[in-house]
């Protein structure tokens, strides 16, 4: 398979994917590093994210969860649970509502039929919103969550609307051309 210019980049800059140029981008067009101190990263694997924004931000302080496993991140507390378990884990339950910055990079596994992926991606999506929601604080807290365009989108997007004040759409250089993928953001109070 042919590596891209953002895959080589990625690779030259030490990070595990490409996808942390879509999360750098979206970052400085919404000024979402600004203040943050606490971040959960909800759908980690393999790291790319978290490890990115340690690197950014080194003070902060990092919670990451997928039920696929991670490589260590030094100052990144990473539990191997399920999203739907995420209130079962103490160091991050009793930060609901604390933390400044939630991301997910999460898809579920593809199965080719694509009504059932559109459903499965659009349910996974609403727990991590409904989680990102609980978990964020009321006061200028940040959102970003990957979805695909598809025919639930502008449902979810809607959802989110009835929980973050702010709602934007992104399409990140970073993202394949042909890729579905895109991204929504969120924020509590401006």
């Amino acid at each position: 398979m042919h590596a891209d210019k953002w895959a080589i980049k990625a690779k030259q800059s030490g990070f595990k994917t490409r996808a942390v140029f879509k999360l750098e981008e979206i970052l400085i067009k919404t000024n979402s590093l600004k203040g943050t101190q606490k971040i959960l990263d909800i759908g980690s694997a393999p790291g790319g994210w978290s490890h990115y924004l340690k690197l950014k931000l080194p003070k902060s302080e990092i919670y990451a969860i997928d039920i696929l496993e991670m490589e260590d991140i030094a100052g990144v507390n990473f539990f191997q649970k399920s999203i739907e378990l995420i209130d079962e884990i103490p160091q991050i339950n009793q930060l609901k509502g604390k933390f400044n910055l939630v991301i997910s990079d999460i898809a579920p596994n593809i199965t080719g039929i694509n009504t059932v992926d559109i459903e499965n991606i659009y349910e996974l999506n609403l727990l991590t919103l409904r989680a990102a929601h609980r978990y964020v604080e009321n006061n200028n807290g940040k959102f970003i969550i990957k979805t695909f365009q598809n025919s639930m989108f502008k449902g979810l997007r809607k959802e989110m609307g009835l929980l973050f004040k702010t709602v934007q759409t992104f399409k990140p250089a970073a993202s394949k051309k042909q890729s579905a993928e895109i991204y929504l953001y969120g924020a509590k109070k401006q």
